[in-house]
């Protein structure tokens, strides 16, 4: 459970780290406002995939086993 916890506190920091920094982009373009709006849509993002992350991940790891069984 510790290491399932780490990963998606991981990947979490990755993943919402470089969307949020992709679509800030697009939206705003380079402002000078840019690193404030960024980690404030990060700490966002952060915030809400880390519980998704946990709750979504054991029904996909399910869903994954039914497509691709083991052999």
């Amino acid at each position: 459970m510790k290491q399932k916890i780490a990963f998606a506190l991981l990947m979490g920091i990755v993943t919402t780290g470089i969307i949020s920094f992709v679509l800030v982009s697009l939206n705003l373009g380079w402002p000078l406002s840019y690193i404030d709006a960024w980690l404030q849509s990060w700490a966002v993002a952060y915030i809400i995939v880390i519980p998704a992350i946990l709750l979504i991940s054991p029904v996909v790891e399910k869903l994954v086993h039914l497509l691709i069984p083991k052999k």
